[in-house]
């Protein structure tokens, strides 16, 4: 095993618990202390775990997704990347440690528990399946962070309501802006998971004989996918505002996460080929 692969497997927690002690501070002081440094704290977090994701994936000959230990520090790297993401597009950085904290549960177990696999059954080793399960992850990450926008909107909606003007009103954005966040964390979950949704289409019945259109977990996806894409038109031209857009956002990450249970569980698919 190479020892740089290794090391990053521990280094990483690190990297993303001392990026969180610096946005969480930041949150706590007002914002006002660590405004570029803790974007690029976050951006060279995000530059070690992609090494490491391509180390690992090198080293092994085939993507980080063949248990669900690979998949969580994927998760991680997924959450945050959107996370990254969303804050170039808002500029917008007071909201980091609700979102990173997400990363670092999910690096940790992977550390502890991610084993090296090299025996994998040879469709694991298709860089096509990786970009496929990455781009999804992603989408999914988008959708979980929509949720948490969403959440921090009902969360300072009540404590306007009830005149209560304490730390939480004076740290989080206004709750026009926690909506657009919420909003823009939707669009990212809904591009990403239609090119998780093409490159399936495209590769994925070359790659496996019983592959059919009505698999659960496709249908489970289709599902969630028409459901943001109906609700991001309607946004778009003005039809949903406010709580409406919020509980828009917390349904479809429900719906997301019961699609991915009932399918990853109960129903027989393709996709549970490892």
């Amino acid at each position: 095993m190479n020892p740089a692969i290794d090391f990053l497997n521990i280094f990483l927690p690190f990297t993303y618990i001392a990026t969180f002690i610096i946005y969480f501070y930041d949150f706590m002081r007002g914002g006002k202390h660590f405004v570029n440094s803790k974007r690029l704290f976050l951006f060279l977090t995000l530059l070690t775990h992609i090494i490491y994701l391509i180390l690992r994936t090198a080293e092994f000959n085939h993507p980080p997704i063949t248990n669900v230990f690979e998949i969580f520090t994927v998760l991680a790297f997924s959450i945050s990347f959107a996370y990254f993401i969303l804050e170039l597009l808002t500029d917008i950085r007071g909201t980091g440690p609700f979102i990173i904290i997400i990363s670092i549960i999910f690096q940790i177990i992977s550390t502890l528990f991610i084993e090296d696999l090299i025996e994998v059954k040879e469709i694991l080793r298709s860089n096509l399946l990786g970009s496929h399960v990455l781009s999804a992850l992603i989408g999914y990450a988008g959708i979980t962070i929509s949720a948490v926008y969403g959440l921090l909107y009902l969360i300072l909606y009540k404590e306007i309501k009830l005149n209560k003007f304490g730390i939480i009103f004076d740290r989080l954005p206004s709750l026009e802006v926690l909506e657009t966040m919420s909003f823009y964390s939707a669009v990212i979950g809904f591009v990403m998971l239609t090119f998780a949704i093409i490159i399936g289409i495209i590769w994925l019945p070359q790659a496996f004989p019983n592959f059919s259109f009505a698999d659960p977990k496709l249908i489970g996806t289709l599902l969630v996918w028409i459901l943001y894409g109906v609700g991001i038109i309607t946004k778009f031209f003005g039809k949903w505002r406010g709580k409406k857009v919020i509980l828009f956002s917390i349904f479809g990450f429900v719906l997301a996460i019961l699609s991915t249970l009932l399918t990853n569980f109960l129903a027989q698919s393709f996709h549970s080929f490892y």
